[in-house]
């Protein structure tokens, strides 16, 4: 079905080693694991505002809710920030604050089925809330680990590019702009920068009331992107003096608390086109982009919402966080040869060429897994040239084989199918021969 991922196996055991990489680099920060549901009441769903959110979330009914014509009660998430605030205002009284979570699982969007868009996928959220109070430090922590796990998978250089909702909200009341439910609409436009291009989004800004002049003058502003963390700094600082000086400073200490991280300069920069289409972001904006391969877009982005919880509980629960979409990163860097590691689907298969060779040939693939390799056995004899053409189209390396000597010897024949090598050794050295990476 057009819009879902369906992968073959080498491709399945690639994506899976990329989901765990990104997992051990969300746990390296002290992040903790949590699973929703896949279902969520559609009144939890539907309190995150801005966007196309309604247009795109599928509802569950079931046969009986058809026959009665109810509304649907019932939705499939269609991320897993809704669903985090839900959660930690449902379990606040046992969890211990600050409360730093991933999360790794599928979701699902009503999307028109084309190109880098999905109706079910993975996302990798990490996220801090806090009870009253977050210290804007977490802003920076969030993209510090970010760049950290984005290293970490080997996908060439990045950017992650930061902004701040005030600061934008700042300039536009410069522009003459001071209804806040205004200021959301143009965000929204402005968010679009990089898709539609600055002509349209002008349009779009003297059509909701700013004068031409105004409008020159905010995307002369949107097109700052700093090169250097002083940079960074030295624009944050004129820009502190007005009504975009509360963004303004609060991104000044995200920068200075990212270089205590040891995050590399040229990791991070000031973008002040960074929007972020949906309401609820109320602070620090991220988005990321391939240094190399700005086409490919956003391969992650998140921020500051200071009021998300509060659809739930009296309590004020602000949070910060940054996600990862995992299937459509992955399809990006298949279709760019950016993958730059490949593991088998197994690492061995124990070929059988006769029934008298059964036992032996289940005894060496005992011996394989106690070492902690994955292995095929062949239950059934077969032709050997088969069962090898067979091991190299799963993307399988190592074959070992007993033509019958190998038994009465007590070895094992190990072929290489990538290298087209082979070695007959003692049966207790076999595990030696296979290169597990």
């Amino acid at each position: 079905m057009p819009g879902v991922m369906e992968l073959l196996p080498r491709e399945q055991e690639l994506h899976r080693d990329l989901m765990r990489r990104i997992q051990e680099g969300f746990a390296r920060f002290g992040f903790v694991p949590i699973e929703t549901p896949a279902i969520e009441l559609s009144e939890i769903l539907l309190t995150k505002t801005g966007g196309e959110t309604e247009r795109q979330v599928y509802f569950v009914q079931s046969a009986g809710q058809l026959e009665k014509g109810s509304d649907p009660e019932l939705a499939l998430r269609f991320d897993l920030t809704v669903p985090l605030a839900r959660y930690v205002a449902e379990h606040e009284h046992d969890l211990v604050f600050p409360f730093r979570r991933y999360q790794i699982q599928r979701v699902y969007r009503g999307e028109r089925a084309q190109r880098g868009r999905f109706r079910e996928f993975y996302q990798c959220d990490i996220d801090i809330i806090d009870r009253d109070e977050l210290s804007v430090r977490h802003d920076a922590e969030i993209a510090a680990t970010a760049a950290s796990v984005l290293h970490d998978i080997e996908i060439g250089a990045f950017t992650i590019r930061i902004n701040h909702r005030q600061l934008l909200r700042g300039l536009l009341e410069q522009a003459g702009v001071a209804d806040v439910s205004s200021q959301s609409d143009l965000i929204r436009h402005i968010d679009k920068l990089d898709k539609i291009g600055p002509q349209k989004v002008a349009s779009f800004l003297i059509d909701g009331g700013m004068s031409p002049a105004a409008a020159e003058t905010l995307l002369r502003h949107t097109a700052t992107r700093t090169t250097s963390h002083d940079e960074g700094l030295a624009v944050l600082g004129d820009l502190a003096d007005g009504p975009a000086g509360g963004g303004a400073e609060s991104l000044m200490e995200v920068f200075r608390v990212l270089a205590d991280l040891g995050v590399p300069e040229d990791r991070y920069c000031l973008d002040l086109s960074v929007a972020r289409g949906l309401d609820y972001y109320t602070g620090t904006v991220y988005e990321t982009v391939l240094d190399d391969h700005p086409e490919l877009g956003s391969i992650s982005g998140g921020g500051r919402y200071d009021d998300l919880a509060g659809q739930y509980t009296n309590t004020h629960l602000p949070g910060v966080g940054i996600s990862i979409g995992l299937t459509r990163l992955f399809f990006q860097l298949r279709d760019a040869g950016l993958l730059p590691y490949e593991r088998a689907v197994l690492d061995a298969v124990v070929t059988l060429m006769d029934d008298d060779g059964l036992s032996y040939a289940l005894e060496v693939a005992s011996l394989l897994r106690a070492g902690g390799l994955r292995v095929e056995t062949h239950m059934e004899p077969g032709k050997i040239g088969k069962q090898l053409r067979n091991a190299d189209r799963a993307g399988i390396r190592y074959a070992l084989i007993d033509g019958g000597q190998e038994r009465t010897d007590h070895t094992i024949t190990v072929r290489d199918l990538v290298e087209g090598t082979q070695d007959t050794v003692p049966l207790e050295k076999a595990l030696a021969k296979i290169d597990k990476g």
